[in-house]
């Protein structure tokens, strides 16, 4: 199945990727989904049993990415805390095999290194809920991350962003994916099934490994 919305918590979306919490992973037949603790949610209390679980959600078929995690300088624990956990989860991203979607508020460059000084560079990253300025995505783009747009966003980095690095996504939001499209293709200038095309092809080429 195409995947056109790359990050939502809609547990009902279809051509989308859901992002769950292992504790709350009860797979539809014919959904697509990323697992991972988010850096809100008390990754600070996190057990041995609960790393555990979300290695084993990690290999089902229908998970294809590792997330949503990441760090967040505004919300959660300590944030050498949020590195630690962000890390495990680069590091069982890189034994399957599969990308990590990651939530980054003002920690872009801590991402980054945190990522190579683990010697991990070949795990591909998509950044969510991009709304960062130009500045800051130049030096995600720079370190190979995808990004990823939702219904609100910054034109000024969107239109600095490669098109082969462009994903859209719906994440908490009601808007339906279709309308992102919509807005995100009229700030590019090109039609919408054209954005709709490539960000698919760029949704599969992120999750393929």
């Amino acid at each position: 199945m195409p995947i056109l919305d790359f990050h939502t918590h809609r547990l009902d979306a279809e051509g989308a990727l859901i992002s769950v919490d292992p504790r709350q992973f009860d797979p539809l037949p014919g959904r697509y989904y990323s697992v991972g603790f988010h850096p809100w949610h008390d990754v600070d209390r996190l057990t041995a049993g609960d790393w555990d679980l979300l290695e084993r959600c990690a290999q089902h078929p229908q998970v294809l990415a590792i997330g949503e995690t990441g760090m967040d300088t505004l919300r959660g624990c300590d944030l050498d805390i949020q590195a630690d956990a962000f890390l495990r989860h680069l590091q069982l991203a890189h034994a399957l095999g599969k990308p990590v979607i990651a939530h980054c508020v003002r920690t872009a460059q801590r991402l980054l290194d945190v990522r190579s000084h683990a010697g991990l560079t070949d795990v591909s990253l998509a950044i969510h809920g991009m709304r960062a300025n130009e500045r800051v995505a130049r030096l995600l783009l720079d370190g190979g991350c995808y990004l990823s747009f939702g219904d609100r966003f910054n034109p000024v980095t969107l239109a600095a962003t490669p098109l082969d690095r462009l994903l859209i996504e719906t994440d908490d939001s009601p808007a339906p994916i279709g309308d992102v499209a919509t807005a995100v293709a009229q700030t590019l200038h090109i039609p919408t099934q054209q954005l709709q095309n490539l960000v698919t092809a760029n949704a599969h080429r992120c999750l393929t490994p």
